[in-house]
């Protein structure tokens, strides 16, 4: 079995370092979006809420969560870094209604907000912090419904948009991650990715799940336009039934997806444990066991319950 919290260490050394994130060595073990404590919660509005609103009360509505939410995204930065968090994932829920079709309110509140968006992003640049964005499953680009792929693209535009916004690059050290899509369509996906704005295409990152798109399945796209390939190993031991993510397919698989990464250095990989065993997609609430076939992969993203509990409790990990 993989390292156990309190039952010795696993040395995750670090690829060699270029680029943006030249300041920091050794593994960054990254935040989700919010913590289970009060310190990082976002606020949002329902449609049917937002519906109600004469178009005055939207642009307040609107005005009052974006600036209260890029507020804790500056808070955030600074969590992150009073912990020695150097990987977190944005929330894709910042700004709702953002990208509402035929109403702009929200596109113009937040240009009224750039000065403080540019600022939290900057927040993040000056502690060495790398932001990564995972936009909501009902974004698929390779849906077989044109009105689907419309909407899709233009939801990721919108969160480009968030991450231009914020100063970050127009690079995969700033991701942002989409599963594969609709299941079959691999080769749509495929010819859909070289159209998409630069702002989109030249941060986009694909990620293997549970049912549709295996590694191997999403690889050939991943290589074919470019685009990095983000290994789960949860993902890949429940869709392929396998006993635990010690199977020899998962150092595999870490391999073939470095191989996609430009630097390697970059390279992300998802850490999640199945709630009541290996083969349970339910995520646990901490980490209990670091698949070895993480060993030298530089850039973990924990995907817990616990979020914060189990990055602390990851970072606690001593190494010999």
């Amino acid at each position: 079995m993989g390292a156990r919290l309190g039952a010795g260490a696993l040395l995750l050394g670090a690829l060699p370092q270029t680029g943006p994130e030249a300041r920091v060595t050794g593994p960054a073990y990254g935040l989700v979006c919010m913590t289970v404590g009060p310190e990082v919660r976002f606020r949002t509005v329902t449609l049917s809420r937002y519906q109600l609103l004469s178009p005055a009360e939207r642009e307040a509505k609107l005005l009052d969560l974006y600036a209260d939410n890029i507020a804790r995204v500056r808070r955030a930065a600074d969590y992150c870094a009073a912990r020695g968090i150097r990987l977190y994932r944005l929330s894709s829920s910042l700004f709702p209604m953002l990208d509402l079709v035929g109403d702009d309110t929200g596109s113009a509140v937040l240009d009224g907000l750039a000065p403080q968006l540019r600022e939290a992003g900057q927040a993040f640049v000056d502690a060495g912090i790398r932001v990564l964005m995972h936009p909501e499953q009902f974004i698929v680009l390779n849906s077989d419904r044109p009105e689907v792929r419309v909407a899709s693209v233009q939801a990721m535009i919108s969160h480009a948009r968030v991450l231009d916004g914020l100063g970050l690059t127009r690079s995969t050290w700033n991701l942002l991650l989409l599963h594969g899509g609709k299941g079959g369509r691999a080769a749509e996906l495929q010819a859909v990715i070289p159209d998409l704005p630069d702002g989109v295409r030249l941060r986009l990152g694909l990620e293997n799940d549970e049912r549709a798109y295996g590694p191997a399945e999403l690889l050939p796209v991943c290589e074919a336009t470019g685009t990095p390939l983000v290994f789960d190993a949860h993902h890949h031991v429940v869709r392929e039934k396998l006993p635990d993510q010690e199977d020899p397919s998962v150092r595999e698989w870490v391999l073939a997806a470095r191989g996609t990464w430009q630097p390697p250095s970059w390279q992300v990989v998802h850490l999640s444990n199945g709630l009541e065993g290996p083969g349970d997609r339910r995520h646990s609430h901490l980490i209990s066991a670091v698949p070895s076939a993480y060993a030298d992969v530089p850039w973990i993203e924990v995907e817990a319950k616990g979020k914060e509990e189990a990055v602390g409790a990851l970072q606690k990990l001593n190494v010999p």
